[in-house]
């Protein structure tokens, strides 16, 4: 398919592929996403809405080399006035959720019926969902026991990081955005190198740094306290809370310096204790070699167990993408029958 005719495509072309096919063919309906990565994460979603009548292909928009800047972006532009009842998009909801419209994406994702976001800042927030990562541990390591508490820490994270993170969204509800940007909060919030034994000293330093940045904030802004308080009361009704904040942060941020750092830290304690257990069980060396052979060829990688981590479809914004999903069969079901 040429470049061009891609981009011609939309929610009619499809709906007239659709109607050229027998009656009882199952119905397609196209859904767009925003790169590789995301395919299989929007797949977990929609398997559930499949029957005998319809199903979803999950495609890629474009192979422009400017995709990897701004995908969202790009994506909205390829499907402006495009999208429909045979043609979605799928998207990470970035701030564009919070944000409540300020900008036009945001408008654009908040009151189109066939865009669907993640709730969350992107499908690598849901990925980190805390009480799925120790499932994540032992896909790795094979090892079960619980050493870490990972829903405690990033708990104790995301209270750290609220109150700085409703100044973020307060800045990026007016003009002034620039002057605390979403770098700016991310160069605060860094954890850096995690070590296990200084879970509790790193959870400090990101208080420390915080608080810093936040009674700069105040001087700045000394006439802010009412807007800052409006902002933290509408993010709260959007389901932001000091407990859920790492939900979002930026994605790639909370995946590779917060939650990747810590999973390997946390497996490698766990493959040291089951290499240290072999040792102490094997009768002789030969037994020993081949058990920690066989172990370590059973070993995962963190990233790539972490990117295919379905844990986060028991949270609270995986249910809300599924209710919108819903109501979108429902409608189409619907219109079928009258």
């Amino acid at each position: 398919m040429s470049k061009r005719l891609r981009e011609g495509l939309s929610s009619r072309y499809f709906e007239a592929a659709n109607k050229m096919t027998p009656k009882d063919a199952r119905h397609r309906i196209i859904a767009y996403v925003e790169s590789y990565d995301d395919v299989f994460f929007w797949r977990t979603v929609l398997d559930k809405f499949e029957t005998d009548e319809l199903y979803f292909q999950i495609m890629l928009p474009t192979r422009s080399k400017h995709l990897e800047r701004g995908k969202k972006a790009v994506l909205m532009e390829f499907l402006e006035g495009k999208v429909g009842r045979d043609m979605i998009a799928c998207v990470d909801a970035d701030y564009d959720y919070l944000i409540q419209g300020a900008t036009p994406t945001s408008r654009s994702i908040l009151s189109n019926p066939y865009v669907f976001h993640t709730y969350a800042y992107a499908i690598e927030n849901l990925q980190c969902f805390a009480p799925s990562l120790h499932a994540v541990c032992v896909a790795v390591t094979l090892n079960d026991h619980r050493i870490f508490d990972f829903e405690e820490f990033l708990r104790q994270y995301s209270q750290a990081i609220y109150p700085l993170f409703v100044w973020n969204i307060w800045y990026y509800r007016t003009p002034n955005y620039g002057r605390f940007t979403m770098t700016d909060f991310l160069r605060v919030i860094e954890t850096g190198n995690f070590r296990l034994h200084q879970a509790d000293e790193i959870l400090r330093r990101v208080r420390h740094k915080v608080g810093q940045k936040i009674r700069w904030l105040q001087r700045e802004n000394p006439d802010a306290r009412q807007g800052y308080q409006q902002v933290k009361d509408n993010l709260r009704r959007l389901g932001v809370t000091p407990d859920n904040t790492y939900l979002y942060i930026q994605g790639h941020h909370l995946f590779d310096k917060v939650v990747v750092p810590m999973l390997e830290s946390v497996c490698s304690r766990l493959i040291r204790e089951r290499e240290v257990e072999i040792d102490r069980q094997s009768v002789h060396a030969t037994q020993r070699r081949n058990e920690l052979s066989s172990y370590s060829n059973s070993l995962e990688d963190v990233p790539a167990m972490l990117k295919k981590n379905a844990g986060g479809m028991a949270s609270d914004q995986f249910r809300q993408i599924q209710r919108d999903v819903e109501a979108f069969v429902k409608a189409i079901s619907t219109a079928a029958a009258s």
